[in-house]
């Protein structure tokens, strides 16, 4: 997996490729975890220093570890290790927006322009063409910013990384950078995974609210869910206690020198991949909005309308959520994320009953696919 594939890249179209496959037989979906927990060890032998899951399924709960979470003390992992969730975040932003359509403080169809005048412009960008929907699901056609040479090389290298990691970027710097490029193509009419679409989003929220993103998750969602373990950063570099290291090549190769990148600055992610959780509340997040807790059943139903995701033949993007389909049959709903040295993702059933959250402290080793498919399919 290249570091630029792994760090906030299309992360949930990546997973969908890792579990396109020949079709198998469905088996009692979680019936004893084997398949699971043979998966995530076989991450660790394919070079992942550590994983950390957590299933519910029903009334259970389930939780596994494996290889490390400290290189340099071999410390093992913990089933309680909060982690950068990457590009997870965006289920969180997308909910709510939707809870603000509910409450009729915006519509999915207004332009990005009457939120955000004069924020979408030049080189053929235009906010007045482009709508809060098409940001969710990735058919604006604005420059995703992360694939901009300048920032990879700023953030994503070695000696780029080491010399930037502390830097803070704010939403509309970021913005900026998306600004200097052409867009991909003309508001609605294809699909490419856009982190610059998030960060707008979360732009949209504080327009809306008055309040930032992070507040408002915070209030509607975090703490209404008691979800104790899941923060949004801001600025702050380090992580909080418990976690695990988090570890990357630092390069788009997966061989050489393996660094410690747990500390850095995430608002070089912002709403688009800033936020830090554990398993047990990824899987209690998605839980209750699939249950239908978070999100009238109007507002669900658009979150799970969904659009081709590129090529993919078994992942079709709604708003901040992908539907997943398994190699036996199976349906899912899910997102992944990528951050330096953490590879992460959630993924459950559409009623909510059955999820899988894990981590992969590293980013450039580990079949994520084979690890769903283990859960859900029993293979």
């Amino acid at each position: 997996m290249a570091v630029r594939t792994a760090l906030m890249a299309a992360t949930a179209v990546a997973l969908s490729v890792a579990l396109a496959g020949p079709a198998l037989a469905a088996e009692p979906a979680g019936k004893d975890h084997t398949a699971t927990r043979e998966a995530l060890r076989a991450a660790v032998r394919d070079g992942v220093p550590g994983v950390t899951a957590t299933v519910r399924d029903g009334g259970t709960t389930w939780s596994t570890t494996a290889g490390v979470g400290n290189l340099r003390t071999g410390k093992p992992r913990s089933a309680d290790d909060r982690y950068r969730v990457g590009s997870i975040t965006k289920a969180f932003v997308s909910t709510v927006l939707l809870q603000l359509e509910a409450e009729g403080r915006l519509s999915l169809d207004d332009t990005v322009e009457k939120w955000l005048p004069g924020t979408v412009h030049g080189n053929g960008n235009d906010g007045g063409r482009i709508t809060v929907r098409q940001l969710l699901n990735h058919t604006s056609g604005i420059y995703n910013y992360t694939e901009d040479d300048d920032f990879g090389r700023a953030y994503f290298t070695k000696d780029g990384f080491f010399r930037h990691r502390y830097d803070t970027k704010t939403p509309a710097d970021l913005v900026a950078i998306a600004m200097s490029h052409k867009p991909d193509f003309a508001p609605g009419t294809s699909w490419h995974y856009s982190n610059t679409n998030y960060v707008l989003a979360g732009m949209v929220i504080q327009k809306v609210t008055g309040h930032s993103y992070a507040t408002e998750i915070r209030d509607r969602i975090i703490n209404p869910l008691h979800l104790k373990a899941t923060s949004l950063p801001g600025t702050k570099a380090t992580m909080p206690s418990p976690s695990s290291r988090a570890y990357s090549k630092l390069a788009e190769e997966t061989t050489g020198p393996t660094y410690d990148v747990t500390n850095l600055n995430p608002s070089i992610a912002s709403s688009a991949g800033e936020m830090i959780s554990d398993s047990t509340d990824l899987d209690r997040f998605y839980s209750a909005l699939l249950g239908g807790r978070l999100l009238p059943p109007k507002q669900l139903k658009e979150m799970q309308t969904t659009v081709p995701a590129g090529d993919s033949p078994t992942t079709r993007y709604g708003l901040g959520i992908s539907d997943i389909k398994l190699p036996c049959g199976i349906h899912i709903w899910g997102h992944d994320g990528g951050i330096h040295g953490s590879s992460s993702a959630v993924v459950a059933t559409p009623d909510g009953r059955h999820t899988l959250a894990f981590n992969f402290n590293g980013d450039w080793s580990g079949d994520a696919g084979a690890v769903v498919v283990g859960e859900f399919c029993g293979k």
